[in-house]
């Protein structure tokens, strides 16, 4: 066994000011460290194998029961069998069109300086989310919901995180009461499949309908806006890479993943450990919260080499953004389409993007990652 765990403070004002490079330092000088709130895992050997055995290391650390994420074999396999269908490949083809006008659309009516996350990012994930399920007339509403979650999750006041959360399960309850209401006659989109779904031979409950709705989308809203924050900001500080792109824009998906890597906006996971382990050589007792660092651990310099370096064919296997395990995100077929399908119309609709020398550059606290605030001029 190695020597105690060392503490850190990963809500101190030097981790805060510039997250990335506080986890870097970490990494390198030990694997893990232990706050008040658990213990992280910073280096990519470990999130990996940790990810990959959901036996010692739950995923039941929230406090209320989230389907799929909070879930263990074997009831894991069962929700995921059943819903990773409605992200596949020919349904992710039919739904492109559609996200690709919203994206136009977007891109056409944007000034020539604009924050890449307020206003291209919350519209486009709102009206992209919306047109996929089948909620239309409810842009608005989510993007107030958006601005709303942003601002509860920094404060970290849990009394108004709560607020925020029934709020959103309402907007849900609300699509799932009028379908309900409407019969035969619903709507033929996913929400009406999901609720028509069975998982074991029976039909899902309202309670875990609403759950994985709000998996879907509560969290794709807010992960698509933080990524194109990340993408752009990118863009702007590499116009090679943007030639590239623009002269041969088939390789945008894997472009964005390693644009994500460098600045993976999705910080950590939570896992909770069901009997004495060992992590890194640290021994851990059962009970311990770890969070794992997925920003840290895709920038392992003893798996990427340099961090900073752009290599996306090289890296694309280690990638781990889109997490790894048994929970890797089964919403990544969709999350890729619509982040290629913005990126490409706006690459296509303008000659070069830089940063806005006054507009806003402001990164995100914990718990997310990537940009609050960027300032993009669009010239074209």
């Amino acid at each position: 066994m190695r020597s105690s765990i060392p503490d850190w403070e990963p809500l101190d004002d030097a981790a805060q000011a510039d997250q990335v490079r506080m986890y870097d330092a970490y990494r390198e000088d030990t694997p893990l460290a232990r706050s008040p709130r658990g213990v992280t895992v910073f280096r990519h050997e470990d999130v990996v194998a940790v990810a990959a055995d959901p036996v010692t290391f739950s995923s039941g650390a929230s406090e209320r029961r989230q389907v799929p994420n909070s879930l263990d074999p074997p009831e894991h396999a069962a929700y995921r069998a059943a819903t990773d269908p409605f992200f596949g490949a020919e349904r992710i083809a039919e739904l492109e069109p559609g996200v690709r006008r919203i994206a136009a659309d977007l891109v056409a009516t944007a000034p020539e300086t604009i924050d890449a996350v307020h206003d291209l990012g919350y519209p486009f994930a709102a009206r992209a989310q919306a047109r996929w399920l089948g909620w239309t007339g409810t842009e608005d509403r989510l993007l107030g919901w958006m601005a709303d979650n942003h601002a509860a999750t920094r404060s970290a006041d849990r009394t108004r995180t709560a607020a925020v959360a029934a709020a959103f399960d309402a907007i849900v309850a609300d699509q799932v009461q009028r379908r309900r209401a409407l019969g035969e006659d619903a709507p033929a989109d996913p929400t009406t499949e999901l609720m028509r779904t069975e998982v074991d031979g029976r039909a899902l409950t309202d309670a875990e309908i609403v759950s994985i709705l709000r998996n879907w989308t509560a969290g794709d809203l807010g992960s698509i806006a933080a990524c194109v924050g990340v993408i752009l900001h990118f863009l702007a500080t590499h116009p090679q890479v943007q030639t590239e792109l623009r002269a041969d824009p088939s390789g945008l998906a894997g472009a964005i993943d390693e644009m994500l890597r460098l600045d993976d906006p999705f910080l950590v996971n939570r896992r909770v450990v069901t009997c004495p382990a060992q992590v890194a050589g640290h021994d851990l007792e059962p009970q311990t919260r770890l969070y794992l660092n997925w920003t840290s651990a895709n920038r392992d310099p003893r798996v990427v080499g340099d961090p900073d370096a752009y290599r996306p064919l090289e890296n694309a296997v280690h990638n781990l953004v889109y997490g790894s395990g048994i929970h890797l995100c089964p919403g990544r077929p969709l999350a890729t389409m619509e982040l290629v399908a913005l990126t490409a119309e706006l690459l296509a609709a303008t000659t070069s993007l830089s940063l806005a020398a006054d507009g806003p550059a402001q990164r995100e606290t914990y718990p997310v990652g990537g940009w609050r605030a960027i300032g993009i001029r669009l010239e074209r």
